[in-house]
């Protein structure tokens, strides 16, 4: 059978009587059909309501497609066949609130911008509209906000109703969905006209606020995320949080803020082009020592060398340091949960440098490596320093085994 669906003609009702008519289940929880409900199913991007019957929590609330019931799923089972219904007052509100500031903010950009809303989405956490202009810029946005709470202000009334045929072919319908049955219609007084099932507040003054925080185009669509009432509210206040806890952090007023980050960011550029130019000096002479204590066979000095850092960009660097300097060979290794192993040359050194950090590799028994003669690297499992160093002395010996291959 069908549920009698009374937030269609009451939206504020949050308890109820009903008898229970039949028990099934809904995505594996137990599910109650009630002959009468305040309860609303998620439908047209709106969620379902929460709430309890006879004190058993209200998980899920679905239409049934087969004959329109009302599927009430549960915590628990629920025992009698009559029941006390009570609606969680403060999701309903949300919903009504941000369903009534969909209506008028798509309104206004029909009015202003002839785009019409092709999506809309309500959740927890989100509240998007997508339209079918993705060009809007950022002043009709402004004016479609401020055109929708000026209709908020003036607290306009909001009506709720199914007309019968001949009346609703004297209806102008912002958008006309194709659906069996009555079409129930809601209308925010000289404003707006539209078919909807969902949850609505009686005056548009009830909605509050409505803000708009973010536009992005997907494609041929402009998706607008906006926040109504209550979150409207939030989202200000942790805004205004965040700003205040930054201005007094910078010890300066909010309004000032922009302009104090803008003189840290300056700063801090210019204190890494500082701190990398002091970095560039401080391994020159970290590669000039390692290159002057390194052992000389004649043909070249081998430097062999772990950093305690354990920061492979800083290992490159300064290994195409040492390698500026003639005759000079590199295997360095950089411990860690992916370790890393370098082995490099100067220019004016004959060697292989790739075969040379095989062997390397293979005694940590990592396959993956390879680069140019003169710079190879790989690497990529766990390694110690002292497996590291044992890697590096077998690629140090064949380098002693064959200096000039």
């Amino acid at each position: 059978m069908t549920t009698q669906r009374l937030y269609y003609s009451d939206a504020y009702t949050t308890t109820f009587d009903a008898r229970c008519v039949e028990r099934t289940e809904f995505n594996g929880a137990p599910a109650v059909v009630l002959d009468r409900s305040y309860f609303y199913p998620t439908s047209g991007g709106q969620p379902h309501d929460t709430g309890t019957l006879n004190g058993i929590p209200v998980v899920e609330v679905a239409a049934r497609e087969s004959d329109g019931a009302v599927l009430h799923a549960l915590a628990r089972p629920l025992d009698g066949d009559q029941v006390r219904g009570e609606i969680d007052w403060g999701r309903r509100f949300d919903h009504m609130q941000n369903h009534t500031g969909q209506h008028i903010l798509s309104r206004a950009f029909e009015v202003l911008a002839e785009a019409e809303t092709v999506g809309f989405h309500m959740s927890a956490d989100s509240l998007t509209i997508d339209l079918d202009n993705p060009a809007l810029d950022a002043a009709v946005i402004e004016r479609a906000e401020a055109l929708s709470n000026q209709v908020i202000f003036e607290d306009r009334p909001v009506r709720a109703w199914f007309p019968d045929d001949a009346e609703l072919a004297t209806l102008t319908l912002r958008k006309t969905p194709d659906v069996d049955g009555r079409l129930r219609v809601v209308e925010i007084a000289d404003f707006d006209l539209n078919a909807c099932g969902g949850t609505h507040v009686a005056r548009t003054g009830a909605v509050g606020l409505i803000k708009i925080v973010r536009a992005e185009r997907r494609g041929d669509a402009l998706r607008l995320e906006f926040r109504c009432g209550g979150r409207a509210l939030a989202d200000y206040r942790e805004k205004h949080a965040l700003l205040s806890g930054l201005a007094a952090s910078l010890t300066t007023g909010y309004w000032e803020v922009p302009a104090a980050l803008d003189r840290l960011r300056e700063e801090n550029q210019a204190l890494r082009r500082d701190l990398r130019a002091a970095r560039s000096v401080l391994m020159e002479h970290e590669a000039a020592r390692l290159r002057a204590e390194a052992p000389h066979n004649g043909a070249f000095a081998l430097v062999t060398h772990i950093p305690a850092g354990g920061d492979p960009q800083a290992a490159r660097e300064l290994a195409q340091k040492l390698i500026m300097h003639p005759q000079t060979i590199v295997l360095c290794g950089v411990p860690g949960e992916k370790a890393q192993v370098i082995a490099a040359r100067s220019d004016d050194l004959p060697q292989d440098m790739v075969p040379v950090l095989r062997i390397a590799l293979a005694a940590l028994g990592v396959e993956r490596g390879g680069g140019r003669p003169m710079f190879a690297q790989g690497g990529g499992a766990a390694a110690t320093p002292e497996s590291l160093a044992a890697a590096l002395d077998l690629a140090a010996a064949s380098l002693r085994a064959d200096p000039a291959p």
